[in-house]
C-alpha cells in the first residue's frame, strides 16, 4: 500500500472557518486546534504533512507548504514548514505539537505568500530595467 502525505483542508463557510487533515483516500478525518490534533501531532508516526498557501485576492490556493517533524540537539521534537520560493527553498520554525495550531499554520502560510510576492516584484524590477536599458 502506498504511503500518503495527509494533507490539511481549510473550508470557509458563512464566516466559519473549519480546517482538517484528512489521510488520503480514507474516510478518516482530523479537525485542528483539538485534543485528538495534538494526539496525532505527538504520535511517533506522525511526520509531515501538506498545508495550502491560499491567495485570498486571487480566490485559490496557490502552493502547499510541507510541514515536518524534526528531531533537534536540544532534545525534543519540533515542527517546521517548508516551501519552494523560485530556486530557493525556504524554511519557516513552527514550534513543538503544542504550538501547531489553524491560526499558527496559516500564518506560516501567509509568511510563504508574501516571500514570493517580494520574490515576484524582485524579478519584475529587474526585467524592467534590463528592458530600459537596451
Amino acid at each position: 500500500m502506498a504511503r500518503t502525505t495527509p494533507t490539511v483542508w481549510v473550508v470557509e463557510w458563512g464566516g466559519v472557518t473549519r480546517a482538517e487533515v484528512q489521510f488520503g483516500s480514507s474516510e478518516r478525518a482530523i479537525r485542528l486546534d483539538t485534543p485528538e490534533w495534538e494526539k496525532w501531532l505527538e504520535a511517533p508516526t506522525s511526520s509531515s504533512f501538506a498545508y495550502p498557501v491560499y491567495d485570498r485576492r486571487l480566490g485559490y490556493i496557490r502552493g502547499w507548504m510541507t510541514v515536518r517533524k524534526e528531531r533537534r540537539s536540544r532534545g525534543g521534537h519540533y515542527w517546521i514548514a517548508y516551501r519552494r520560493v523560485g530556486k530557493r527553498l525556504c524554511k519557516l520554525y513552527l514550534g513543538r505539537s503544542v504550538q501547531i495550531g489553524q491560526s499558527q499554520l496559516g500564518l506560516a502560510a501567509a509568511r510563504f505568500l508574501a516571500m514570493a510576492d517580494e520574490a515576484g516584484l524582485e524579478a519584475s524590477d529587474s526585467e524592467n530595467s534590463a528592458v530600459g536599458r537596451r
